[in-house]
């Protein structure tokens, strides 16, 4: 006799499925990954799955917004953590190689993506990488009163840096690599070197 799942509360059999979802998306890739092999990941049937999300790509993309939020809010977090700017340069240098470290199958949604060739996945980047330029130029723009588009170009360069370096460093053998805070630590310092150019700015 098959047993049936238990019933949940929709937003919790909703939570489950993300999770049996970015379990499979990340270990077989999205083109290999079957809504299938999600439904016996979580336990459920398809019809149950499809009930939740009506495509393969739509709950890829609700993956993809959750794994967006997360880095998005390890990030301002860190910007919010201190007034100091050294500090705060290393807060968020420190919260990007800590997403690539800790949070491992968010950084392959959002950095490994298989699907950047599609249009919702492409956009839903894209806006990312807007929303944390647009956070550090805000920081930019009130202490040193720069003109908006200025700040925003060192907002992007910045966050450019952040993710260039953590993915590089997140793809770099184990044994060759210096330790995460080594490398945040690292990295810091030249972002710093370079942002301190733009002193502060009394209004």
């Amino acid at each position: 006799m098959t047993t049936r799942p238990a019933r949940l509360p929709r937003d919790q059999r909703r939570s489950q499925l993300l999770d049996a979802a970015r379990e499979v998306f990340t270990t077989l890739g999205y083109h290999a990954a079957a809504m299938d092999d999600i439904a016996e990941a979580a336990g459920v049937s398809k019809p149950v799955l499809y009930q939740h999300f009506a495509s393969k790509l739509e709950l890829y993309l609700a993956l993809l917004d959750q794994s967006c939020e997360r880095l998005i809010g390890i990030v301002t977090e860190a910007l919010a953590s201190t007034e100091v700017n050294r500090d705060r340069v290393m807060a968020t240098m420190g919260a990007f190689y800590g997403f690539v470290d800790d949070q491992r199958a968010d950084f392959r949604l959002v950095f490994e993506s298989d699907l950047t060739g599609v249009e919702e996945v492409r956009d839903r980047l894209a806006s990312m990488t807007s929303t944390l330029a647009e956070a550090v130029a805000e920081v930019i723009a009130e202490d040193t009163h720069l003109p908006p588009e200025q700040a925003r170009l060192l907002g992007v360069s910045l966050v450019g840096v952040a993710q260039v370096s953590a993915r590089h460093w997140a793809a770099t053998d184990t044994d060759q690599r210096p330790s995460r805070e080594e490398a945040a630590e690292l990295v810091s310092r030249l972002a710093w070197r370079g942002i301190r150019g733009f002193p502060r700015t009394e209004a």
